[in-house]
């Protein structure tokens, strides 16, 4: 990753390489035009998950925004009519954690733009890498994902990443696309993962590189707030752009994406927060479920990475993984449903709907799994004020489908992103269309 927009380039590359292996990858058709028309969806079971759903419900959209939402008293004047009648009217989902934009095909090193070099990469700014012509993107846009947190991943060496963005998924540029950012700075705990199997030499020089990294990551923090120190006094001789980017979290401004999954990870992670006073969101917390008084004592969300995973541990119970989301809501801890969001997962981004419905399979309701996709997702990211409901005054980014949109079978018919219809085709369906036939 860089801190200008190199994966434009890298995409030219990988087409030119397509080409010579013979391989034709057509792009999906142009982004939508300004949003600038009337029109009113009717008849359709509309989902605000703000509120209630509402039967044979109207939404009437202005220009980018959702100007009225309810039942016969939302007026038809000058506006198109939506024929929605026994359809379900949706927000656009949200993935809250994931590179999209930032890879393309995984065995092609130069469409793989997901990580910088260096301990401290917080300078770098994940929307500016973003390729919006990635064949990715209308794949997850083709079944309701309309929103995706772009987020630095770490390499090697790093432990903080960079800032994320939340992207619309349809745009020309990375400018176009980018809806809010930075969002947030991203800190990967280090954590040993040796196996008892190795040897001994190799387990203990894992075990150093840990403790280095992990001392490397509080001579960061230490730095960062002399250095806002040393600036709020003008006592600075020449800018630092890793420490001047950790300003915002220090400060509050932002939260701290602390990536951690074992318990013992995010413990480590939580106490590291309270003793800089960070504002932190706890993201993969495949063992949250077992610090839910703590996370709720420091009102820590939680944007949890998926459902379809494995338990950490062998002893554990198969389903913990499943059941970890109505925890969280029994227990008061406010959390969002997403995928791992690694690489080899962006692919399968449209699947979002289908890891919060496992979690209603194991004990969460409909209503509050629709919201951790959606609303939850949007507060955690701090843009709930534009998207995540479908409510006056919010941007118009929502979706028409024909069933449940927590079911593979449901199909999603017609979608808007601020207003503006977008195409559903992708390089799944054109293959479908290729091949029906033959």
């Amino acid at each position: 990753m860089s801190t200008k927009p190199a994966l434009h380039t890298r995409a030219v590359l990988s087409a030119a390489l397509s080409v010579l292996c013979g391989i034709t990858f057509a792009q999906p058709g142009p982004p939508a035009r300004p949003a600038t028309q009337t029109f009113v969806i009717d008849g359709g079971t509309v989902h605000t998950v703000s509120g209630p759903a509402i039967s044979n419900g109207r939404v009437r959209i202005e220009g980018e925004r959702i100007v009225a939402v309810g039942g016969n008293e939302v007026s038809l004047a000058g506006a198109e009519r939506i024929d929605a009648s026994g359809k379900q009217v949706y927000p656009g989902l949200i993935a809250a954690h994931s590179v999209l934009g930032l890879t393309e095909i995984g065995a092609v090193r130069a469409t793989v733009d997901v990580a910088e070099v260096g301990l401290n990469a917080a300078n770098v700014r994940a929307e500016v890498a973003v390729n919006a012509e990635s064949e990715l993107i209308p794949v997850a846009r083709a079944n309701g994902v309309l929103l995706a947190l772009t987020a630095p991943q770490a390499s090697a060496s790093s432990v903080i990443t960079g800032t994320s963005a939340l992207i619309e998924l349809d745009g020309w540029t990375w400018e176009d696309l980018t809806l809010h950012a930075p969002v947030g700075l991203h800190v990967v705990w280090p954590i040993d993962e040796t196996e008892p199997w190795l040897p001994a030499e190799v387990a203990e020089a894992a075990k150093k590189a840990v403790t280095e990294k992990l001392s490397g990551l509080r001579r960061a923090f230490e730095q960062a707030r002399t250095y806002g120190a040393a600036a709020a006094a003008s006592a600075i001789a020449t800018p630092d752009l890793r420490l001047a980017a950790m300003q915002p979290a220090l400060q509050r401004q932002q939260p701290v994406f602390m990536h951690a999954e074992d318990a013992q990870a995010i413990g480590q992670a939580l106490d590291f927060a309270a003793e800089f006073k960070l504002r932190v969101v706890l993201v993969g917390g495949a063992e949250a479920w077992r610090l839910v008084d703590r996370l709720r004592a420091m009102d820590v969300p939680v944007i949890l990475g998926g459902t379809h995973v494995l338990p950490l541990r062998r002893f554990d119970p198969v389903d913990v993984i499943y059941a970890q989301a109505a925890k969280l809501k029994t227990a008061g801890v406010r959390f969002a449903i997403a995928t791992p969001g690694d690489g080899f997962d962006t692919s399968n981004l449209r699947n979002l709907p289908y890891q919060a419905a496992s979690a209603v399979a194991y004990g969460l309701s409909f209503e509050d799994a629709l919201r951790a996709i959606t609303l939850s997702p949007a507060e955690i990211l701090g843009v709930a004020d534009r998207v995540g409901s479908i409510e006056a005054g919010k941007l118009a980014t929502l979706v028409i489908a024909d069933g449940d949109p927590l079911e593979a079978r449901t199909h999603v018919e017609r979608a808007w992103i601020s207003g503006r219809e977008v195409d559903l085709s992708s390089r799944h369906t054109r293959l479908y269309e290729k091949y029906r036939g033959r």
